[in-house]
């Protein structure tokens, strides 16, 4: 076969990732090189968060949802391909009969009047035709080993579809249960504020507080049921975006409230060079550079003869009385060469195009591998610092939650001012809800490291064509 022989373009990698993992993972023993036996290279990757309900959830995006139908629809197209331009390397058998009669004008131009009686003939062909292109330079083949590439890129892609539908899908869910945790905060908050309504109203009716501090107690309580309500909706456009994700309407999809209170799962990212092997998109990526490589080939080929073999047998006679005689039977076969002497460069502009196009997949590919190490990277570093915040904020809404029940005992015993407990309240609840964004997005970057991991894809489920 004319053109390059492919292979596998070099992409820049690091012997390890930069980022060192959390110190609870060190601690805890179980940051350590994956292995082939490690819970977060499977397929079903979102076990390892141990969410019954997330479980029951994820394996109906698979089943249901339509942006996967149409990935599987595309794949369904390629496969098909690769059978069409197969079918190129066998010959071509073609049957076209005729029975018809034909009769010549007698006043044509030069005709012989006296040849006109019996003038009329007729023709019946029964005939058995055979093409085949003799694939010397391996055109046919590389056209179809570039169906067959580009198949194996459909495959994964549809595959890139799936892992990002469900990192969608358990991205959406720990939104929607950090938005429970949330609401049940602002819910529990409001009827604490409520008790502490009644209680500096019953203080300014006694004469014991001024009127100001039942306007800041009604502004604490209003403003807190204006949290209360945008947490709801919140939460109700990530339960659509739950029942869209499986393929349902919203209209008929119901998520149960459960507060978030769960800590991230111990993920090992392995090495850099595993990943290659693990992102579905890079070894879509990567297959299409070998799609490009054939096409080059493809192009060099048309420099070429084309060699054909054609071939014809059959019977033919003038009615169908002697249509089976012997004598009726027809044959013929022979090679045909062809060679385009002159296209004004036509073939060499194609074969440049074909070029450039391998230039660009490659570029394509290895940007597609550095974008993968720094979403890894990102992830990593998410969830060591994300960590370390937890820590901090965790000892910061103690704090606050002390100094909270300080002042609002020394406002009781008339000491301080109801500005002091308001400033206090709002210091308090802002830290633990601090806390609860805080493990959301600790989940969120465990889910996206996952997605960037490839879940728990390989490369060699890739299918075979």
């Amino acid at each position: 076969m004319v053109g390059p022989k492919y292979v596998k373009p070099s992409v820049p990698t690091a012997p390890a990732y930069k980022e060192t993992p959390p110190d609870a993972y060190k601690e805890s023993g179980t940051w350590q090189v994956a292995q082939p036996a490690d819970a977060a290279k499977r397929g079903e990757w979102w076990k390892v968060f141990g969410d019954a309900e997330l479980n029951v959830l994820e394996p109906q995006v698979a089943a249901n949802n339509q942006d996967l139908k149409a990935a599987d629809a595309r794949f369904r197209e390629a496969r098909a391909l690769i059978r069409f331009n197969h079918a190129s390397l066998y010959p071509t058998v073609a049957t076209q009969p005729f029975a018809g009669g034909l009769r010549e004008s007698t006043n044509r131009p030069y005709f012989n009047v006296s040849s006109a009686q019996g003038n009329g003939v007729g023709d019946i062909v029964l005939p058995v035709d055979l093409s085949y292109e003799i694939d010397v330079w391996g055109r046919v083949r590389r056209t179809v080993s570039a169906a067959r590439e580009e198949a194996q890129a459909s495959a994964g892609d549809r595959q890139t579809v799936l892992l990002s539908l469900q990192a969608e899908l358990a991205f959406d869910y720990f939104e929607a249960r950090s938005a429970d945790a949330q609401e049940k905060l602002l819910n529990d908050t409001v009827k604490y504020y409520e008790e502490a309504f009644r209680i500096t109203t019953n203080r300014f009716e006694g004469g014991v507080a001024p009127k100001s501090d039942v306007d800041q107690a009604r502004t604490q309580l209003e403003a807190a049921k204006v949290s209360a309500r945008d947490i709801t909706l919140q939460r109700a456009q990530f339960e659509h975006a739950i029942a869209v994700l499986l393929g349902e309407p919203p209209a008929s999809f119901t998520l149960s409230d459960a507060p978030l209170d769960a800590r991230p799962p111990a993920i090992p990212p392995g090495l850099p060079s595993e990943l290659l092997e693990r992102r579905p998109d890079i070894a879509a990526a990567e297959r299409r550079v070998a799609e490009a490589n054939d096409r080059i080939g493809i192009a060099r080929a048309a420099f070429y003869p084309t060699i054909s073999l054609n071939g014809a047998v059959g019977i033919e006679a003038t009615s169908f009385a002697n249509l089976f005689n012997p004598a009726s039977l027809l044959w013929a076969i022979g090679p045909t060469v062809s060679q385009t002497i002159f296209d004004a460069g036509r073939r060499a502009s194609v074969s440049e195009q074909a070029n450039a196009s391998y230039d660009e997949t490659v570029a394509n590919y290895r940007q597609t591998t550095l974008t993968a190490f720094q979403q890894v990277e990102d992830n990593l570093v998410a969830l060591r610092v994300l960590q370390q915040e937890a820590e901090n904020q965790h000892q910061a809404t103690m704090a606050a939650q002390s100094a909270e029940q300080i002042f609002n005992n020394r406002y009781v015993g008339g000491l301080d001012t109801y500005l002091q407990v308001v400033i206090a309240q709002t210091a308090a609840l802002n830290n633990e809800r601090n806390d609860i964004d805080i493990m959301r997005r600790q989940m969120d970057a465990s889910v996206l490291l996952i997605k960037a991991l490839g879940g728990g894809w390989n490369v060699t489920d890739l299918p075979k064509l």
